[in-house]
């Protein structure tokens, strides 16, 4: 069992009297919007059920058959309102006319761009969506019964830090993977407003807590509680590839999925993948970003779970600091550039002794922060980031610790009258 999992399985959810009639609003796919602000963490306020039981508008002269009707009606209301929240539609897969009429035969201007994918804000099939072209990696193309079977899992896999996968679709070497659109921005972003460089808009250190909460436990349900025998492996966690929901600042993962249905997983299978050793292959293409790639990934390609946990080590560093996972900084003494790693920094700091970890910790914050929380988050990244990845901690312990740290932030803020309830917006400054 699965302590931190928050998601809803398909499965489950054919007991709806087991599940607490507060959260069938915020399991409902349709309202991806509100849903990020109603999770399990102490500080996130429940929506109130938004099934409405009254049948005032259904009268009649006879006391006894308007009593029956309306209790009828009632649970006809509630049984299709609990259906539509626990009761998702099937993963879709998609024809490529669909995703050329969404894109305007990729006409459209793009939502974003990488030298791995593209991407598009669109409509399909009356919903707002995100499609992302990326390339296949797997020897072989993917058949529509193998791509139906991974879509099957993947997208009964459901928690409030993740960004839902809706379907695919598959052309030539290319997938095309429809996610739910989130209104936000991404982690990155966040963190280093490129149009304001001394403004972020996560200021105060709670909301930064509870960022790496929310990738805390949406990391863990994918390795553990996904709806698959040996968890999944995501990949591509980093700052980028985080979205803040822009009405409550919760974050979520993106590109779930993106690794299985795009085969960066073959050569290391589930089984194999928890056994690290060096691969034969001589002309091996390693495909990831700087500064969030372990260093056995980098010396042999496979990727395991620890690669996930070395990744999000990386992103809570940045969290505490607001710097980059890894920058170049011109030396004026040498003439050229010199490698700055976050990693590094912290190690500097922590080494420095007392005082060390805050003169790091990012100034924006104005030093409106517990010190002690913020040090123990600091040895928190820097435990996930060792070299060897058997030392590392699994993302479940991650996720408890960082679950306490949170509520230890939260204990302060009460304490010294800092509002921990709070709407900011995210238009350019």
């Amino acid at each position: 069992m699965c302590k931190s999992r928050k998601g809803t399985d398909v499965n489950n959810s054919l007991t709806p009297k087991s599940r607490p009639s507060r959260s069938a609003s915020a399991a409902n796919p349709s309202s991806s919007l509100s849903s990020s602000s109603s999770s399990n963490y102490p500080s996130f306020n429940y929506p109130s059920s938004s099934v409405n039981y009254s049948s005032s508008g259904f009268f009649n002269h006879n006391k006894d058959t308007s009593k029956s009707s309306s209790s009828s009606i009632s649970s006809k209301l509630s049984l299709k309102s609990l259906k539509e929240a626990f009761l998702p539609e099937n993963p879709h897969i998609y024809e490529f006319a669909d995703i050329c009429r969404a894109t305007n035969n990729f006409l459209a201007k793009p939502f974003s761009s990488s030298s791995t994918s593209t991407s598009w804000r669109c409509q399909i099939r009356r919903k707002e969506v995100i499609i992302f072209q990326r390339k296949f990696r797997r020897r072989d193309p993917i058949e529509l019964p193998e791509l139906q079977q991974r879509l099957s899992i993947i997208c009964r896999s459901h928690h409030s830090s993740l960004i839902k996968l809706l379907g695919a679709a598959t052309s030539g070497n290319c997938i095309y993977l429809v996610y739910e659109f989130v209104n936000g921005a991404n982690l990155a972003t966040c963190l280093r407003n490129p149009q304001n460089p001394s403004y972020t808009i996560l200021s105060n250190w709670l909301s930064r807590m509870q960022v790496a909460t929310d990738i805390a436990h949406g990391l863990d349900y994918i390795h553990h509680c996904a709806a698959s025998n040996s968890g999944f492996i995501h990949n591509h966690i980093k700052s980028s590839s985080i979205l803040v929901a822009e009405d409550s600042l919760n974050a979520k993962i993106c590109h779930f999925g993106t690794a299985d249905l795009c085969g960066e997983l073959e050569g290391s299978e589930r089984s194999e993948a928890r056994t690290l050793g060096r691969s034969n292959s001589k002309g091996m293409k390693i495909e990831g970003t700087r500064g969030y790639m372990s260093p056995e990934f980098q010396a042999n390609g496979i990727v395991t779970q620890k690669c996930d946990v070395y990744a999000f080590g990386v992103v809570v560093l940045e969290l505490v600091s607001g710097e980059e996972a890894l920058r170049y900084v011109f030396d004026e003494s040498s003439g050229g550039f010199s490698r700055v790693s976050v990693i590094e920094k912290a190690r500097e700091a922590v080494d420095s002794g007392a005082g060390g970890v805050r003169s790091w910790v990012d100034r924006r914050l104005k030093d409106s922060y517990p010190v002690d929380v913020a040090e123990k988050m600091v040895v928190v990244g820097l435990e996930c980031v060792v070299e060897d990845p058997e030392k590392r901690p699994d993302m479940e312990q991650v996720a408890v610790r960082v679950s306490k740290l949170y509520l230890e932030s939260k204990n302060w803020a009460e304490k010294i009258g800092m509002p921990i309830d709070f709407s900011v917006s995210m238009a350019p400054r």
